[in-house]
């Protein structure tokens, strides 16, 4: 079919039979919400779809209806995830696993609706796995993936894609068989939900010791997304034909440099990882689909034995400069043979980072030596 990103995440959602889908509309989400209506108007998609009167009340009525042991399903951007905010870390910490899909929209202020992936990226420490792609198919993929590993660990996950790169933009998509779909993600059967004869609750206020349990808890949880991730996608290749791991790695044989990207920045720097092999420069690409918990294996061994790192960023950290730069760094520090890694914020607020863009980036990271902080290039 052909469709948009945005599109194809609701016929994902429509795929992955979620019982209840509480969404508030908000630019440039909005299409998933009205096509998931659309769905459901025409018999396609049996679902109680609620719009709610606040991204916060949507994230609300999702943590309690989740709690019921119902499948969940959102989406929203930008300063709808920001209202949500309070209700995320909730959501975390009573261990439901929504799937949620963001669209990554420049925040306020200034008011702006450019893909930019300071929205999510803030909302790092609640508890929440992410996932960034890079077209409308991977979308479409993950979000059925996404389900499969939120259930098993009980926890949340945000899919993320960024606006009008993905979002809006047309492209071919295949949408599985329902049944495929089914044999793939089982119904979600949990262990404790609103039910008189299993006799338990969600709510009680605790000491410190528990609280320190519970977190402990989700810290156990997440440690074991990675492998369950490689897992839920290796067995969604063998049954649909279409895998994407945790890491990818590009065309990095005897690499002298790499880029690390993640979200629709990587499909614009495979472009240029060919311009600049073609030109007899040895350059390769690291894409990041995971990126909470952050993979630090995968990207350890993705990157062993490369001299220079260049991240691109498109988002911001007042004080701390681009995120994935930083997280990189954190990532591989300790690590024998370190590579150098430097930090270019191009892309903030949406700015278009061409190919040729990259390959002068990725030129100006090879002659010179790294600094700390990340660096402003427009």
């Amino acid at each position: 079919m052909l469709l948009t990103g945005n599109h194809a995440v609701a016929y994902a959602v429509m795929l992955a039979r979620p019982a209840v889908v509480p969404v508030y509309p908000i630019t440039p989400q909005t299409p998933i919400l009205e096509k998931i209506s659309d769905l459901q108007l025409a018999g396609e998609f049996e679902v109680d779809l609620m719009t709610a009167e606040s991204e916060h009340s949507a994230m609300t009525a999702c943590i309690t209806a989740s709690l019921t042991g119902a499948r969940v399903f959102t989406a929203t951007a930008s300063q709808g995830l920001l209202l949500m905010h309070e209700m995320l870390h909730f959501a975390s910490g009573a261990r439901t696993p929504i799937v949620m899909m963001n669209v990554n929209r420049t925040v306020s202020s200034p008011w702006g609706f450019w893909p930019d992936q300071t929205d999510s990226l803030s909302q790092r420490d609640t508890g929440w796995i992410q996932y960034y792609t890079e077209s409308a198919q991977e979308s479409l993929d993950t979000v059925i993936q996404a389900y499969r590993v939120a259930e098993q660990v009980m926890l949340p996950t945000m899919v993320v894609h960024e606006a009008f790169y993905i979002s809006h933009s047309l492209e071919p998509v295949i949408v599985p068989a329902q049944a495929a779909v089914d044999a793939y993600l089982p119904p979600f059967d949990p262990a404790i939900r609103l039910d008189p004869d299993i006799g338990r609750s969600w709510g009680n206020p605790v000491n410190q010791e528990l609280y320190y349990r519970f977190r402990e808890a989700v810290g156990g949880s997440m440690d074991t997304v990675p492998a369950l991730a490689v897992e839920a996608d290796a067995e969604y290749g063998r049954a649909f034909g279409r895998s994407y791991g945790i890491v990818e790695r590009y065309r990095m044989e005897e690499a002298e440099i790499a880029i690390v990207a993640f979200g629709a920045m990587a499909g614009t720097a495979r472009v240029a990882v060919d311009a600049l092999r073609a030109a007899g420069v040895a350059a390769g690409l690291v894409k990041l689909r995971l990126f909470r918990p952050f993979p630090i294996e995968a990207m350890r061994e993705a990157v062993t034995g490369v001299p220079k790192l260049v991240v691109i960023e498109r988002n911001f950290s007042p004080g701390a400069g681009g995120i994935l730069h930083q997280e990189l760094k954190a990532a591989l520090c300790g690590m024998d043979g370190l590579p150098k890694v430097h930090g270019y914020m191009a892309g903030v607020g949406g700015v278009n980072v061409s190919p040729k863009r990259i390959e002068e980036l990725t030129r100006e990271a090879l002659a010179e030596e790294p600094v700390p902080q990340s660096v402003w290039r427009r």
